[in-house]
C-alpha cells in the first residue's frame, strides 16, 4: 500500500497497480478487524471499494463490493449486509463471475436467516456447498456462514455435522484464520442441542478463547468470552464471567457501535448487577 501512487490510471501498469492496491485495502480490512479494530476495517474496506469504483474494472469492483458485504457480517450488520450483497449479485451475474455469484449467494443466505428466513437461508447455503463453484477462495467462510444460519434456525445437530466436517478442513490444511469462531459456535450448538453438554461447550469455549489470544484475534476473543461468560452466569459463577469478560472489553478503543461490543457491555452490566 506504501508502494502504491495514485495516478490517472491512464496506463495498463496503473490499472494493474491500482487493482492490486485495492486487493491490499480490503485484505487489510479483514485483518483489521481480527485484531480488534472495526472502524479501522471500516475505512480501509471503504478506500478499497472507493478505488475500485474509480477504476471502473468490473471484476475489481464485484471483488470490492463481496469484501465490502464479508466486512459487514462480521460486524453484524444484517441491513447493510443485505444491500451491498443484492448489488454484487447483480453485478456477478451480469459480468459471468460464477464463483462470485456462489460467495454472494452464501451470504444472502445468511442476511435472509438473520431477517427471519431462516429455511430460505439454509436452501441458499446449501445451494452453494454443492456448487462446483464453491472454490478454495470462498471455502472458508462458506462453511462459516451455513453454521450460522443453522443456529438461528433451531438445526444444532446439522451445524455440529458441518463443524466437525470444517474443523477437520482446518486441521488438514493448516488454514487457522476462523478456527477460534469455529471452536465458538461448536460450543454454542452444544449448549442449544442439549442442557446436558455444558461440559462439552465449556471445553469448546475455553479452546476459542485460547486459540484466539494465541492468534491475538480480538474479534474472536470478545465473542468467545462473551459465550464463555453466559455459560458461567447460567452456572452461578458471576464474578468470574464478569472478570472474564471485562479483561477483554477494556482492551478495546474503537467499534463501539458494533454489535458485539454493545452486547459485550449489556452483558456486563447484567454480570455486575
Amino acid at each position: 500500500m506504501a508502494s502504491y501512487a495514485p495516478r490517472r490510471l491512464s496506463s495498463q501498469a496503473d490499472r494493474d497497480a491500482a487493482g492490486t492496491q485495492v486487493a491490499c485495502l480490503l485484505v487489510a480490512a479483514y485483518d483489521l478487524w481480527t485484531l480488534g479494530y472495526a472502524d479501522q476495517a471500516l475505512d480501509s474496506a471503504h478506500e478499497g471499494l472507493r478505488l475500485a469504483h474509480e477504476l471502473a474494472h468490473p471484476f475489481t469492483l464485484v471483488v470490492g463490493l463481496h469484501a465490502m458485504a464479508v466486512l459487514h457480517w462480521f460486524r453484524r450488520e444484517v441491513q447493510a449486509a443485505h444491500e451491498l450483497t443484492e448489488t454484487m449479485l447483480a453485478r456477478a451475474k451480469e459480468q459471468g463471475f460464477p464463483d462470485l455469484v456462489a460467495a454472494g449467494t452464501a451470504l444472502r443466505g445468511w442476511t435472509l436467516a438473520m431477517q427471519g428466513q431462516a429455511e430460505a437461508g439454509i436452501a441458499q447455503g446449501r445451494q452453494v456447498l454443492t456448487s462446483q463453484h464453491n472454490t478454495s477462495a470462498h471455502r472458508w467462510f462458506n462453511p462459516l456462514l451455513l453454521v450460522e444460519i443453522y443456529r438461528v434456525g433451531g438445526q444444532a445437530g446439522e451445524g455440529l455435522r458441518l463443524l466437525a466436517e470444517a474443523l477437520a478442513v482446518v486441521d488438514t490444511t493448516g488454514v487457522r484464520h476462523i478456527e477460534a469462531e469455529l471452536y465458538r459456535l461448536q460450543g454454542e450448538l452444544l449448549l442449544a442441542q442439549s442442557a446436558d453438554n455444558h461440559a462439552a461447550a465449556e471445553t469448546c469455549l475455553s479452546q476459542a478463547l485460547t486459540l484466539a489470544r494465541r492468534q491475538q484475534a480480538r474479534a474472536w476473543e470478545l465473542r468467545a468470552a462473551m459465550s464463555l461468560s453466559r455459560l458461567w452466569q447460567q452456572q452461578d459463577k458471576q464474578e468470574d464471567a464478569r472478570q472474564l469478560l471485562a479483561a477483554v472489553y477494556d482492551w478495546f478503543t474503537e467499534g463501539f457501535e458494533t454489535a458485539d461490543l454493545q452486547e459485550a457491555r449489556a452483558l456486563l452490566e447484567a454480570l455486575a448487577s
